[in-house]
């Protein structure tokens, strides 16, 4: 059953990367997750202006490889060459994994050579980081890594992502996923003991939350004004969708392609090859017999009495 769910809620959400959306404004963010034995890490993404979860990651490690891989699938999602602004925490492996993803193939001669890859020249990259005393914010630090404020103002602003750099709203996003997914409430009897489990369960509420249950914020007069999920703010669905109809939805396969064949093309019944064939293996070094010419009579002759 775990299986199988995985494999359902990953479909639903291989839908989004098709719409290729106008992010605008993606806040980035991960989840100390405390298990039986192990601490695992679940970095997950959000796009601020539909509040759209754009994918999640669950490691081990919290490492260059899982915030590459988060940020490879924020990069599926979002049209190419366009002005975005990413605001991530402290970590520094962050804005060497958003720069490796936000980039794109340049020729810059002409001629033979190897194309170059240049970033987007519209990519903002914000840093926030808080520093606590006490278990109590006492200071918030905001500068960025790529762009200038100005363009992240100005994105702010379209995105209605707040008036000064933030991540709110993956923060927000973050206590709703600990709220429904019951391993990763903290002081528990129920720790997650499998990472399959715990990616299983991520899936699982991110894809209700985007297509299954309306956001209160959306659904204000600010935004739409009726009841609307996130996956209707950004234009990939028009009604609120049932659970049943998430866990039953089937996903095309894709195109089938005819393998490559190995070796010779064998000649198809009726071709035009109206040639003699070809002799298979080595060629005999010694001619083949006349056939008129009687066979030689081996052994001993016979005696005649």
């Amino acid at each position: 059953m775990i299986e199988q769910e995985s494999t359902v809620n990953r479909s639903i959400q291989a839908l989004i990367p098709q719409g290729q959306l106008d992010a605008q404004h993606v806040q980035i963010d991960e989840i100390r997750v405390k298990g039986r034995g192990m601490i695992a890490w679940m970095g997950l993404a959000l796009m601020v202006p539909t509040r759209l979860w754009l994918g999640g990651v669950v490691s081990v490690h919290r490492d260059r490889g899982l915030a590459d891989q988060l940020l490879h699938q924020v990069r599926a999602c979002c049209r190419a060459l366009q002005a975005i602004l990413v605001c991530t925490d402290g970590w520094s492996a962050y804005p060497g994994s958003i720069t490796r993803a936000f980039r794109e193939k340049v020729k810059r001669t002409a001629g033979r050579g190897r194309a170059c890859l240049q970033v987007w020249p519209q990519l903002c990259i914000a840093t926030v980081i808080k520093r606590t005393e006490k278990k109590r914010v006492v200071e918030v630090i905001r500068r960025m890594t790529l762009g200038t404020l100005e363009q992240a103002n100005e994105l702010l602003q379209a995105s209605l992502g707040g008036s000064v750099l933030n991540t709110a709203f993956i923060e927000r996003f973050n206590g709703t996923v600990r709220e429904r997914l019951a391993t990763l409430t903290r002081k528990c009897r129920h720790a997650a003991q499998r990472l399959e489990a715990l990616e299983t369960g991520m899936y699982l509420i991110g894809c209700t939350y985007n297509w299954c249950f309306p956001h209160h914020e959306l659904s204000t007069f600010k935004h739409i004004g009726s009841a609307c999920t996130p996956a209707m703010a950004a234009g990939l669905t028009d009604h609120v969708w049932s659970v049943g109809e998430v866990l039953t939805y089937k996903v095309a396969l894709p195109a089938w392609v005819e393998p490559k064949r190995r070796g010779r093309p064998r000649l198809r019944p009726g071709s035009d090859h109206a040639g003699p064939k070809r002799p298979r293996g080595r060629r005999s070094l010694h001619p083949l017999p006349d056939p008129t010419v009687p066979k030689r009579p081996r052994g001993r002759p016979r005696k005649i009495a």
